[in-house]
Order: structure tokens, then sequence, then C-alpha cells
């Protein structure tokens, strides 16, 4: 799986408004190579910032599923859209804002620890549901999924102990096929 992620700088781009919103975009890419480069040039060559990216193989051995997050008004993610379509390896775009969807991220992070601190780190994660999937004397490495809003939550309440490193994925999101109520 392959991600990119530019977090957003100070002041330089406009706060999510109404008409200027992140948008969840589900690529179908026919898996040859390249096609990645011409997807990622795409948004470079057109001035359009990429939030997040992650790419990686569907259930068909020769295609892949790419999950952009980018912001935009209407007028931009149409733009994208119709770019998107247009490239030679694009099997199928689909803006999953307006849809129902599920989306997951995936952080792995590694967080200082002494004997002392160990308890506090292993009940945040007990709380937030996390794995621990590597742990030495002086850190331990947590492995949590769920919503950008929960990756974020984590890293915050681990921040104190001080993370030692950290990798996270970015979103990756299907459109929802139960449209009942629960």
């Amino acid at each position: 799986m392959s991600h990119i992620e530019h977090p957003p700088k100070s002041g330089s781009e406009p706060k999510e408004t109404e008409h200027y919103k992140r948008h969840t975009i589900s690529i179908l890419v026919e898996n040859k190579f390249g096609a990645f480069n011409r997807i990622a040039g795409m948004f470079a060559a057109k001035g359009y910032n990429i939030d997040s990216l992650s790419v990686g193989p569907t259930e068909e051995e020769d295609v892949s599923r790419m999950t952009i997050v980018t912001r935009g008004d209407d007028q931009i993610i149409e733009q994208i859209t119709k770019q998107l379509n247009k490239l030679i390896d694009t099997l199928k775009v689909v803006d999953l804002t307006f849809e129902n969807f599920v989306d997951r991220e995936l952080v792995l992070v590694k967080v200082q620890t002494t004997q002392s601190t160990r308890p506090e780190i292993m009940q945040i994660a007990e709380i937030f549901r996390a794995k621990i999937v590597d742990i030495s004397p002086r850190s331990v490495t947590l492995e949590s999924t769920g919503s950008q809003q929960k990756v974020d939550a984590i890293i915050k309440m681990l921040k104190p102990f001080g993370i030692k490193e950290l990798a996270r994925t970015g979103r990756v999101a299907l459109k929802r096929e139960f449209q009942g109520e629960v």
C-alpha cells in the first residue's frame, strides 16, 4: 500500500467551508506501470492538493483502488473527476463524499516508555482498542485503526510520552451497500 500525505500548511490553504470541502474520491485503475504516476502527476500539473492518497490491490489481480482525499469547491472537484476519467488507466471514478461510505485509517506509533509510563500507555491502547505490536525496554509500538478523528485522538494522547516514529496510511474507503435503517 502506498501513501502520500501532505499536512495542511498553516494559513496557506482555505479552511473547509460548505463550498470548499474535503472530498474522498475512489478510483479503480488498471494495475499497469506508470498508472500511479500519471494520476499523481495530473494533480501536480493542475495544482490540486492531495491531503492523502492510498493505493492497494483489489479483489481483481489486474485492478488497484486508489483513495484520494482532496479539497475543493464543486467546480474544482468536477474538474478533478473529469481529468481522472480522461486518464488511460482509469476504469472508474467515484466521489464518495455525498454517498454513504465506510472509511478507515491505520497508524503505527512507536512511543517512548519507562517502567512508570508503560501502564498508562497500555491503558490508552486499551481505551482506543489499539494493539501492541512491538515492545522493548524503552518503547512500545501500537497499531490503531479507525476514523481520521480516532487516529488523530490516539496520536494526541500519546504525544506527551514522546513519539519516536509514526506511520499512517491515510484514508481507505468503500461505498456502503446497505442503505436501510439498522
